[in-house]
């Protein structure tokens, strides 16, 4: 349970149609290799223990009496073994025949989950021999095996002793997490409108394992696949499906083992149907618990379903290894496959000029403004906003692109902003700016030969003046190009490139800016794909200071706030999935590996925490903007912080790493 990971796996092995005794050692060796690799929780299919094709042979008592005794093998199997087991078996009680889930641990039979909804159509013909689940909470009793020599009584081979919880509302946990509450729903459970995972999901579970036997047919693996991975996301929780795999009766039906472990709507693993394997994956319970704070649609409370009791049941079997499955990409804002990237950037830009095309709608603009600097960031804005003057069926001439060298201008930067704006079909327009901050200087004594802070802003601030008055004068917006990055950062002049009319930028992490810019250059194509893979090649300046001898950037906005993949990643997984330092440096030594070494991914980790809290009041204020993604910092929308937050818990625990 290490940084909030749970191991998990569900399996099929290859079982013989009511043979208990041989299901129940294919059972164990499977329990036996998983427990080697540190599973924490292992599911297996539904009626795993009889076959769930065994027709009448349900009815027979030596069917269910033998199934009993493989689950005693089965519970001794756990015994030394940090791992909750979930096997399916027929349980009689009070004379009726019950489709069960057992959840075993540490030897011991925890419980009994009945089946609730009993499928009677087309194939199957469930309720012929099963009982739906009963409301309430019974005892079930566990058959005796041998005396005990000193009181002549029933010795019982679990420590629980003879009676066992037999109910559907039951959640197992560790004592020592019990934020790791694990609770059970059987197949046809989760086809249902009513589903139990639901009520178990309210109850407090964040994990819903499903013991199952769907048959294969056509197109039925993508509709499993598609519940599934809404039940997981609808209940903020981890869905681990197993599926009855090879060894059931073929008569009318086959079965696959399509095993699928869901985390909130995602898929983190699946067996292949028809594979064989064991499907394997590690679940982030923090950012299941992240989530559920932060939507407060999910009632958690035993309270709002109070015509269910919730039996509670613990076992040890969590550990304290690190997670070796799971896989962290380094750039959590940007697909990786590039069919989804080329899709997810489509997407986005439509998004952007949409939103643009709205405001220029409702507030009856003339004309866009905009600075070109010939920067990534003022580059997808004017890309955007030619878009939005697309679908408006506006002339590009209306688009006042200004163009306005100062002190750290360099020429290829300035000759990349004059070629775009040409290309773009945009009005351009020059405007030096250099000369009227000398001249301001004056008026506020400041030396221009001190580089500091005044120096720098007095430049953005006199650009978002011209910008602003232009668009009073022409009827326009200003259209910023500040990106999430740097509103995370606080790397921009404030009442400067902090101010627009609108924000197109505002959500597009500078990571995710590269890739928008890159798929427009594909899709435009000639030269300007020319200009645009110039202005990427370009490094990442506000260009306030001035160029070194040889003309070229000296002021390199990474090598002094840090690299943008680092920020963008520690972002994403501060923000969005709400981990905690040690955390979050721990995910990024995985995710850079051989890129950057400890001390780097710290120096940045806590710089970012630095700036994070001390630039809020930049947030606090910053115009409308579209949203793109499930990350954003408007203070209108997804966060809300004091501009005066403390950051010393963060950076003690950053400190310490």
């Amino acid at each position: 349970m290490k940084y909030g990971f749970l191991r998990v796996a569900a399996a099929s092995p290859s079982l013989k149609v009511a043979d208990p005794a041989y299901n129940a050692a294919r059972i164990i060796e499977v329990i036996e290799q998983q427990a080697q690799k540190g599973t924490e929780l292992l599911v297996f299919p539904e009626l795993s223990l009889s076959g769930y094709t065994c027709g009448d042979l349900f009815l027979q008592k030596t069917l269910t009496d033998g199934c009993m005794r493989a689950l005693m093998t089965v519970a001794e199997a756990t015994k030394g073994k940090k791992m909750l087991v979930f096997v399916g078996l027929p349980v009689v009680l009070a004379g009726k025949l019950y489709n069960c889930a057992a959840a075993v641990a540490e030897g011991d039979v925890l419980g009994f989950v009945p089946k609730t909804h009993l499928p009677n159509y087309s194939e199957f013909y469930e309720q012929r021999h099963f009982t739906p689940a009963p409301k309430g909470v019974y005892a079930v009793e566990l058959p005796c095996d041998e005396k005990d020599e000193d009181e002549n009584e029933p010795h019982f081979p679990f420590p629980g002793g003879c009676r066992v919880t037999f109910s559907a509302d039951q959640i197992f946990y560790d004592p020592a997490h019990p934020e790791v509450s694990v609770a059970c729903e059987i197949c046809e459970d989760l086809w249902v409108a009513d589903a139990p995972s639901v009520r178990h999901a309210q109850a407090g579970a964040t994990v819903i394992v499903n013991l199952s036997a769907s048959n294969e047919v056509i197109g039925k693996r993508e509709y499993r696949k598609t519940i599934c991975a809404a039940q997981s996301g609808k209940c903020v929780c981890a869905y681990v499906y197993a599926d009855a795999g090879m060894g059931e009766s073929t008569s009318d039906m086959v079965f696959s083992g399509n095993h699928l472990i869901y985390e909130n709507g995602s898929l983190l693993a699946e067996s292949a149907p028809f594979s064989g394997t064991v499907c394997e994956a590690e679940l982030d319970i923090d950012y299941l618990l992240h989530e559920r704070k932060r939507m407060n649609t999910l009632r958690v409370s035993v309270s709002e379903t109070p015509e269910r009791w919730y039996e509670e049941k613990t076992a040890s079997f969590l550990t304290d290894a690190l997670p070796s499955l799971r896989t962290f990409s380094p750039l959590p804002f940007v697909p990786e496959e590039e069919g989804a990237r080329n899709e997810r950037a489509e997407l986005i830009l439509n998004m952007q000029a949409h939103a643009l095309a709205k405001r220029f709608a409702h507030t009856n603009a003339k004309t866009a403004v905009i600075g070109i600097s010939g920067g990534l960031d003022s580059t997808l804005a004017l890309l955007v906003t030619a878009r939005a003057f697309d679908l408006l069926k506006k002339d590009r001439a209306g688009i006042l692109a200004y163009t306005m060298p100062g002190f750290g201008t360099t020429g290829k930067t300035k000759s990349n902003s004059l070629a775009l704006m040409q290309a773009m079909g945009v009005t351009a327009k020059t405007v030096p700016i250099s000369e009227t901050v000398l001249r301001h200087f004056e008026d506020i004594a400041h030396d221009p030969a001190v580089l500091n802070a005044t120096y720098e802003n007095a430049q953005a601030r006199y650009r978002t003046m011209i910008l602003m008055n232009v668009a009073n004068e022409t009827g326009g917006l200003v259209i910023g190009t500040g990106d999430l990055s740097e509103l995370a950062l606080g790397w921009c002049t404030y009442n400067g490139d902090h101010m627009s009319m609108y924000a197109v930028n505002c959500s597009v992490p500078k990571t995710l800016v590269r890739h928008l810019v890159r798929a427009e250059a594909r899709r435009l194509g000639g030269e300007t794909a020319e200009i645009l893979e110039s202005i990427l090649a370009t490094e990442i300046s506000p260009e306030l200071l001035p160029p070194d001898a040889a003309g070229n950037i000296a002021q390199k906005t990474e090598d002094i706030i840090g690299p943008y993949e680092l920020h963008d990643f520690y972002l994403y997984h501060v923000v969005r999935r709400g981990d905690a330092p040690e955390k979050v440096y721990f995910l990024a030594q995985h995710a850079f590996a051989g890129k950057y070494d400890a001390a780097t991914l710290k120096k940045w980790l806590v710089n970012f925490y630095r700036r994070f809290f001390s630039q809020q009041f930049k947030r606090n204020c910053i115009p409308d903007g579209v949203k793109v993604g499930s990350v954003s910092l408007s203070p209108r929308a997804d966060w809300r912080m004091p501009s005066d937050a403390s950051a010393a818990l963060w950076l003690e625990e950053a400190e310490k790493l």
